[in-house]
């Protein structure tokens, strides 16, 4: 037996938390999670210009403060994939598999979320982000609520920060699907319970974790692997790019002049020393010998009125059946979905035998199974 403490923080007072668990092995996930330390979480930089991405708003609130991801309880927050380290980082993405495996297999005795209750706060519709974590934690055993946009309205018709601290007492796990990066902040800052990022205009760390799933499914592993994303850098790049600080593998950003992704982030991984990152405005140069060839719609939820100009800035910047040639035959496309078929990418290239962008899909439960798992310390 190993005796585990800690400190836990509840209205703004600490009081000791020691209790005893049982640690099977080192090599152990259950006893992992449990002996994990305290990780600090860096602020993410300042945005310079509008960010958006699938289903993304069209300006970006830049974070003020950071928010670590220690414990609440035993338990994390996941607002950023940086926050944690490579070992963690694959441990989840091996959980994911795991437990993928036993739900593909019909088994439904695996119920670590029985009794649980999960607050989906969505400041703007979705169907994948909706739809994957409530039917995961129900597969889990767990129950979800969703809070609309009109439900809630964070910010507006209540502070943040209340929100936070009276959600915490009714769930035990909160997701939310913003549109300014700081109000995830602020809620995992107030809240006692863990917080999952679901998207902000800065970032998309479950969306990437699915696909980083879906990479090592289909090509065996993610490191080493050549990702080349071409088109707007926006918070689906961010994520890749915070990716690429943890775990080593050649990211390739194609994107048109004034629409690289923001500049801290890029240095903030190339900084790393961990992978290779390239910024080109080259689709064609940077697609020459991908493993990954990835896109994302042009212009997204808040930009609709910039989607005629995009359209123009962004000719040449279309994943066709010609640039995937030149990524050659063993190149997989991706696509974090919706897509506008024969706008970004080609109704041929989304339809192809390589295009794996729907069991990338899929995967976004999976991999979301897993990170609550682990901010729950199950």
């Amino acid at each position: 037996m190993a005796a585990i403490s800690g400190h836990c923080t509840f209205r703004s007072h600490q009081f000791p938390l020691s209790f005893t668990v049982p640690v099977a092995s080192s090599s152990s996930f259950y006893g992992e999670a449990l002996r994990s330390s305290s990780i600090s979480l860096a602020s993410p930089p300042s945005v310079h210009r509008s960010l958006i991405s699938c289903q993304a708003s069209s300006a970006a609130s830049p974070p003020s403060s950071s928010v670590n991801g220690t414990a609440k309880g035993g338990m994390k927050d996941f607002l950023h994939i940086s926050d944690f380290d490579k070992a963690t980082i694959m441990k989840i993405l091996d959980r994911a598999a795991e437990v993928k495996a036993q739900l593909k297999s019909g088994d439904r005795s695996f119920a670590p979320f029985k009794g649980k209750t999960m607050a989906m706060i969505f400041a703007k519709p979705s169907m994948r982000t909706r739809v994957s974590f409530e039917t995961g934690f129900f597969l889990l055993g767990g129950h979800a609520i969703y809070l609309g946009p009109d439900d809630i309205q964070m910010g507006k018709r209540e502070e943040t920060r209340d929100v936070a601290r009276v959600l915490s007492r009714y769930n035990d796990i909160i997701m939310a699907r913003v549109f300014g990066h700081q109000d995830i902040l602020d809620l995992a800052k107030f809240s006692s319970v863990p917080v999952i990022n679901g998207l902000t205009d800065y970032n998309h760390p479950c969306q990437i974790m699915a696909d980083a799933l879906t990479i090592i499914e289909h090509i065996g592993q993610l490191e080493g692997a050549k990702v080349v994303y071409v088109g707007d850098g926006n918070n689906i790049v961010h994520s890749w790019l915070l990716l690429a600080s943890v775990v080593p593998f050649h990211f390739v950003c194609a994107c048109p002049k004034g629409f690289e992704p923001d500049k801290e982030t890029v240095e903030k991984a190339q900084k790393a020393g961990i992978s290779k990152i390239e910024i080109t405005n080259d689709p064609k140069e940077a697609v020459k010998g991908a493993d990954v060839v990835y896109s994302d719609v042009w212009a997204s939820m808040g930009q609709k009125e910039e989607a005629a100009h995009r359209r123009q800035v962004f000719q040449g910047f279309q994943v066709d059946e010609a640039l995937m040639k030149i990524a050659g035959p063993k190149a997989y496309f991706m696509h974090c979905l919706p897509a506008e078929r024969g706008v970004e990418v080609t109704d041929g290239v989304i339809e192809a035998p390589n295009s794996i962008v729907f069991p990338q899909a899929e995967n976004r439960m999976h991999a979301q199974n897993a990170i609550m798992l682990h901010a729950l310390g199950l």
